[in-house]
């Protein structure tokens, strides 16, 4: 009876797979990569056309130790690593650090048991240009991050670090930094007509005299009152009625990116804890493989959603044909799936128990479901209705303005269904030619042009995947590098601001390195990789092209670039050695240290102003405003540590007449109780609860 063994990256993966193995197989977990390159050297000989030196980090010993003791038990070895670039090369480091002559590779879109079976029944050989592509990346990252830093730490501080795709990911924020700065406010004004016949509605103003009235065209309170001038008295006749049926299609199912995006949007997950949720719902076999940029989906999740979708709602919500999508993607691997549910028929409100799912789990989950689902349904219908309003001035004889009113009505739900998207739903009034209507008013509306709006994750992921930037598998750590690095922040909308620091970074390398934060030469940088995992260029001559020029340009910058002096006077004396205090800038923002560093180590914070309110438990600190390590803010007393008060709602110096506990403003902007066990907390309730029984 033969003993196999097969070895896969993930305990939970591991797990998963071996409830659908027999008796004769063992499923180990290597926990990750097995090698790398080491910490503490460059680890690339670049003299000797980029030779790489791979160890074993501390950490991956004891596993290692495990897998080579299982693997002289076993008659035959199988590698299930994930299937793409980063799956294959860990497949073969597995396959170096255990000397496995030619081990067995097994690949699956998904974890269940037929795509296991499925998998054994043509295992193959590792491939090499696949592994070849990571090695590509990861030694082009090590190397840029590896001469770049100490440039950095050089020519700005200590501590700072740079990265071959997350410098273009900081370039595009700073970018759009300097665009709001730079913007000025361009005023225009709008018109709307409140109209009558059977209900009021409203339709706004789009031409004078047959010509359509540009957005911008009325730029001031004058020519708006010059407007409302001519139209006084006008009367307000219906010139045309359009009516006609118009579809909403469903939107393909989820790959990376537009999980990721969709995400953010609809749950408020970043990028990393989307990747992280769904790594579990992966390894438990309930969804496909999750870094993936194609839009395929296997016949048999159709057929299964088909008939789903024929059992749930009716015959009248299936299109008649299974719906096919096309990535738009150049360098997307066809040959993989969407991202979609290993089985349709679990829904979300039946699989959350049944599976044991976490609240974010089920989230997530439900999310991929309703889109794979949705993507599969028949087209949403409206009717919708639009109505020219012809308007002769009595002022003015030769001037007739025209005003529209369009409305929207569902006519067949489809595929919203299950997944609802946002639109605004207007029934207008029956109207006809010629009819002539009431004016109720006349709405003007001053407005100002809006700066662009900073990137949020989701925004930012969708133009990185738009220029060829980095792969579905590198959005999230290339967004949380970033910030763990503070070179980007959050701000109160959640969205991505370059910090005081991060420009600094920013601005040295694209004075000095312009090819490493360009966009179109990383993205060129892609498609070599992806030369190299096709099997058309080698990963020595890809690392050459990139590595010799960056070289030369490297040596001359570190001689004639100027350190950047990050100081600013102060009149605060040093406590210590009564030199000056200068302010200093440092990873994590501004501090106060002495002049004579590093002779005098002596170093403050910069406190922050209190609000003015005093702590209510010691009685002798005052209350401000602090941040956590992870830039979250919450309020607390300003004799910390002594003190340890501290809140998440921004308190008010009002307190409570009922249990005297300092009241908080909260994110409505309502002034309440903090604690939940305050009489007039629990009268409100009980009152709350005695109108609804009444």
């Amino acid at each position: 009876m033969s003993n196999t063994l097969v070895v896969v990256e993930s305990p939970t993966k591991a797990k998963t797979i071996e409830k659908f193995l027999g008796k004769n197989y063992k499923v180990l977990s290597s926990f990750g990569h097995v090698r790398d390159l080491p910490t503490s050297v460059l680890g690339v000989d670049v003299e000797k056309n980029f030779q790489v030196k791979y160890v074993v980090p501390v950490k991956a010993k004891p596993k290692v130790k495990i897998l080579k003791e299982e693997t002289k038990k076993a008659d035959e070895i199988i590698l299930a690593t994930d299937e793409d670039r980063e799956g294959e090369a860990i497949a073969w480091h597995l396959a170096e650090v255990l000397k496995l002559k030619e081990p067995k590779r097994i690949v699956f879109h998904e974890i269940t048991k037929t795509a296991i079976e499925k998998a054994l029944e043509s295992p193959r050989k590792i491939d090499m240009n696949l592994v070849n592509a990571q090695q590509s990346r990861r030694v082009l990252d090590r190397l840029v991050g590896y001469k770049l830093s100490p440039f950095l730490w050089k020519k700005i501080m200590r501590g700072l670090s740079a990265g071959r795709v997350q410098s273009v990911a900081m370039r595009l924020i700073c970018e759009r930094e300097n665009e709001i700065k730079k913007f000025t406010p361009v005023e225009y004004w709008t018109l709307e007509a409140k109209l009558f016949k059977d209900k009021e509605f409203l339709s706004n103003l789009i031409a004078k005299n047959g010509k359509p009235i540009d957005r911008l065209e009325i730029k001031n309170k004058q020519q708006a009152d010059e407007i409302l001038n001519n139209l006084s008295g006008a009367t307000y006749a219906v010139e045309s009625v359009e009516k006609k049926e118009t579809i909403k299609n469903p939107g393909a199912p989820f790959t990376t990116s537009t999980l990721q995006q969709a995400s953010v949007n609809k749950l408020g997950f970043g990028a990393k804890r989307a990747m992280a949720i769904a790594q579990k719902l992966y390894e438990k076999g309930h969804i496909t493989y999750h870094r993936t940029d194609s839009l395929n989906l296997s016949e048999q999740s159709q057929q299964q959603a088909k008939q789903f979708i024929i059992d749930s709602f009716g015959a009248n919500y299936w299109p008649g044909f299974e719906r096919k999508f096309k990535t738009k993607s150049k360098s997307a691997q066809e040959a993989h799936e969407a991202i979609r549910p290993t089985h349709p028929e679990h829904t979300p409100e039946g699989f959350k128990k049944s599976a044991k799912l976490t609240p974010d789990e089920s989230k997530l989950y439900s999310l991929i479901w309703q889109r794979f689902i949705a993507s599969q349904m028949q087209q949403a219908v409206f009717d919708s209705c639009s109505i020219d309003i012809k308007a002769n001035s009595s002022a003015n004889l030769n001037q007739i303005y025209t005003f529209r009113a369009t409305g929207q009505t569902m006519k067949f739900d489809g595929f919203l269904k299950i997944y609802p998207t946002k639109f605004e739903e207007t029934e207008l009034p029956e109207l006809k030619e010629s009819e002539v209507l009431e004016l109720k008013e006349l709405l003007p509306s001053q407005h100002f042009t809006q700066p662009p709006a900073r990137y949020s994750e989701a925004t930012l992921i969708k133009v990185l995947e738009k220029e060829g930037i980095g792969r579905p598998s590198t959005y999230a750590p290339i967004i949380d590098t970033i910030q763990q690095r503070n070179y980007v922040e959050k701000d109160e909308n959640k969205k991505l601001k370059p910090t005081q620091i991060g420009i600094m970074v920013d601005t040295m390398l694209l004075t000095n390195f312009p090819q490493i934060v360009d966009i179109q030469f990383t993205a060129k940088m892609e498609k070599e990789f992806d030369e190299v995992a096709d099997g058309k260029d080698t990963f020595q001559k890809t690392l050459k092209d990139f590595y010799m020029p960056f070289e030369q340009i490297l040596k001359q910058k570190e001689k004639t670039v100027e350190k950047l002096d990050l100081t600013e006077e102060t009149d605060k004396i040093c406590p210590e050695c009564k030199n000056p205090m200068v302010l200093r800038l440092g990873r994590y923002g501004k501090f106060y240290a002495c002049s004579k560093f590093p002779e005098c180590k002596h170093t403050e914070p910069i406190k922050k102003p209190t609000l003015g309110i005093e702590c209510p438990k010691c009685a002798q600190g005052e209350i401000t405003e602090k941040t956590t390590k992870r830039k979250k803010v919450f309020y607390g007393c300003s004799n910390w540590p002594k003190c340890d008060f501290a809140l998440w709602d921004k308190p008010v110096n009002q307190f409570c007449p009922d249990c005297h506990s300092i009241m908080i403003e909260t994110k409505s902007k309502t002034i309440k109780c903090p604690n939940k066990t305050c009489p007039s907390i629990i009268n409100a309730k009980e009152n709350k609860k005695l109108k609804k029984e009444t």
